[in-house]
């Protein structure tokens, strides 16, 4: 999972559990997301990298272009 990408599709924040869209297993699957760096949001439609994993469900992402 670390290095793929993904699109936002609930917003990601302070306080807030969001939602990403990530390729698996030739279909799309949503995680559980939450931005690498604390305080960062992360809005919905962003196209993010997947920094770490922690199974089953849960991302830390970064913004794809800064």
């Amino acid at each position: 999972m670390i290095g793929e990408t993904g699109r936002v599709t609930g917003a990601i924040g302070p306080g807030l559990v969001g939602e990403v869209m990530l390729r698996v297993r030739g279909g799309a699957e949503a995680f559980l997301a939450y931005a690498v760096e604390p305080g960062e949001r992360i809005a919905r439609g962003t196209l993010v990298v997947v920094v770490e994993y922690q199974p089953p469900r849960t991302v830390y992402v970064t913004s794809a272009y800064g």
